[in-house]
């Protein structure tokens, strides 16, 4: 039910970037909106915490990256990226292997040089597989790489980021993962990459400057009171947590971050390195001075361990399976009968996101709602 005398516009539930841009939008097409954000902070996932003069990625990292020009254009009018590019590394009890999966990667392995080789390599072991056709990320795993390659940089990092066994994993999942037969070890293939210069949260400040904010405020909890300041509620929340779980909760896996400061200038030689072994508990550890080519004489660094999300945790990433999508059907149909209530984002959508597919998905609500922004594909 739409307010009788509101104060604004809109309320906009969430400061992460899909909040953030359609405020900015909003309030240039003359829009007054009211930024609400159950944390202490705004930004989100990608806000930053200054930690011995080093911006630390809290929620994990963040590298921007994107192939659309009018995307990156537009992050670029508020903030200044660098150059930085995510070259991960995997350890395996020790051994060091380059991702992507690419030629180093293959040398490391075998001592092969020729992409013929790499290639013959690879279509020797597929060849002695007993299937064809994937039905899991196991068999789609081991029809990309092999059964080598698999277990050591694949099965066990996947299983501890899902929680579950490879088998009972949608094959879609590891259709992401970049396999490459050259010696590019830039993670990310799009034209356009890097780091906001001093961190998100100079991104997410430049967004929000001027707009009306409050942070610690939990919508859910206040509902009534909330929506009743505004025309129209713009939600980025948990779109389940919106109708009180009434068709039961959608799983999504978090992580726990453990961070810790160290008395070394450089701890680990790169910013982000993988751990592929079932030994290790955390799936990869950061080094986050290494986003922006720190010098600092200190290091900060996170270990990240990944959990189910539930009230206490975050959740991040949604686990569409079967069981998921068919409760997430319910949810959908009940938000297209809220015309006064806009869900947008990961959480709302239950959708994985990079943050250009934020971006480009929040403008389109904008092209939708204010007539303002531009049209971008996301």
């Amino acid at each position: 039910m739409a307010a009788t005398n509101p104060h604004y516009d809109y309320l906009i539930v969430g400061s992460g970037l899909f909040g953030a841009v359609f405020a900015y939008e909003a309030t240039r097409a003359g829009k007054k909106c009211l930024v609400i954000d159950k944390r202490n902070h705004l930004g989100g996932n990608v806000y930053c915490e200054n930690i011995a003069d080093i911006n630390v990625h809290v929620y994990g990292p963040h590298i921007f990256h994107t192939n659309s020009k009018r995307i990156w254009d537009y992050v670029n009018q508020f903030t200044t990226f660098n150059r930085f590019t995510n070259s991960p590394l995997a350890n395996y009890y020790g051994e060091l292997f380059n991702l992507p999966i690419n030629m180093n990667t293959f040398y490391q392995f075998w001592k092969i040089t020729s992409p013929t080789e790499a290639r013959q390599k690879i279509s020797d072991q597929i060849s002695k597989l007993p299937f064809k056709k994937a039905g899991n990320l196991q068999e789609q795993a081991l029809l990309m790489v092999g059964p080598e390659i698999y277990e050591k940089l694949i099965r066990h990092y996947t299983e501890k980021q899902w929680g579950r066994d490879a088998t009972r994993l949608p094959a879609s999942i590891i259709k992401r993962l970049p396999v490459r037969y050259n010696y590019d070890n830039c993670y990310f293939d799009d034209t356009y990459q890097g780091v906001p210069v001093g961190g998100y949260n100079k991104l997410v400040a430049k967004l929000l400057a001027g707009i009306d904010f409050k942070t610690g405020v939990d919508f859910n909890t206040n509902r009534y009171e909330l929506t009743a300041l505004a025309k129209k509620v713009i939600y980025t929340g948990a779109i389940d947590a919106y109708f009180d779980h009434s068709h039961g909760h959608l799983e999504y896996r978090s992580l726990q971050f453990k961070t810790e400061v160290l008395d070394m200038e450089n701890f680990q030689g790169n910013a982000v390195v993988n751990y592929c072994d079932p030994k290790s508990k955390f799936t990869r550890i950061v080094e986050h001075k290494h986003f922006e080519f720190g010098r600092q004489s200190k290091t900060v660094i996170t270990r990240e361990y990944p959990v189910m999300a539930d009230k206490n945790v975050e959740p991040y990433y949604p686990i569409n399976d079967d069981r998921n999508n068919a409760i997430l059907k319910k949810y959908q149909t009940m938000a297209a009968q809220n015309h006064n209530v806009v869900f947008g984002g990961r959480l709302a959508e239950y959708k994985y996101y990079d943050m250009h597919q934020v971006i480009a998905s929040a403008l389109k609500v904008c092209n939708r709602e204010l007539y303002t922004a531009f049209e971008v594909e996301v």
